[in-house]
Formats: structure tokens, sequence, C-alpha cells
């Protein structure tokens, strides 16, 4: 009798093997799937940020096209309206028919410009 009882926990060790068996496989698939999601995110993510890289290039490239980027162009505008945009008078208003070369060198220069 005591062969049959040997017996009996062996087909119960190896039904609970087999349970832990395929728990394992299917914690295996569900990993699977959650990588594949996280790759798939992970290639689109890598696609728009070439993107908008391409983006930023090219709009600076037009910004700069004619030697003046956003801001220098707002501060150009500032100034043909009349107003100071240099440090030293900034807002303050122009005389008529008055240039400040430091206004100018604000707008034109190239002193701040970023390194390529």
């Amino acid at each position: 009798m005591s062969e049959r009882v040997d017996k009996s926990k062996i087909y119960e060790r190896f039904t609970r093997v087999t349970k832990q068996t395929k728990d394992l496989v299917d914690s295996m698939e569900e990993l699977q799937s959650m990588m594949t999601a996280v790759l798939e995110e992970n290639a689109e993510l890598s696609i728009e940020n070439e993107h908008l890289h391409q983006m930023l290039k090219q709009k600076h490239q037009q910004a700069t096209k004619d030697g003046l980027t956003d801001s220098r162009r707002n501060l150009q505008k500032l100034y043909q309206e009349g107003f100071h945009v240099c440090n030293e008078y900034y807002g303050k208003r122009l005389d008529e028919d008055d240039s400040c070369a430091f206004c100018l060198d604000a707008i034109y220069g190239r002193h701040d410009q970023p390194q390529k």
C-alpha cells in the first residue's frame, strides 16, 4: 500500500508542477504583450520625435532666412513703431527721425546668435 501512496504523491506533484508551468507560460505571454506595446509606443515616439526635429530645423531655417529670428523680428517691429528696444532705453519713445545704435545692435547684432 505504501507503493500506492507514493504514486499518488507523484501524481499530485506532477499536477502541481503542470499548473505552475501553465501559470508561468501565462505570465510570459502577458509580459510579451506588454513588451510589444512598449516597443510599439517607443517606435511611434521615435518617429514623432524625428518629425518634430525636422519641423524645428525647417522652422529655424525659415526664421533665419532673412537673418532674423522671431524674437528679433518682434524687436524690429517695435523699433519701427518708434520705441527703443535696447537695454539702456527699452520702451521709451524714439525722437522723430532718430535712430539708436544700441537698438540696431540689439536687433541686427550677431553677438548672441547660437553657434552652429
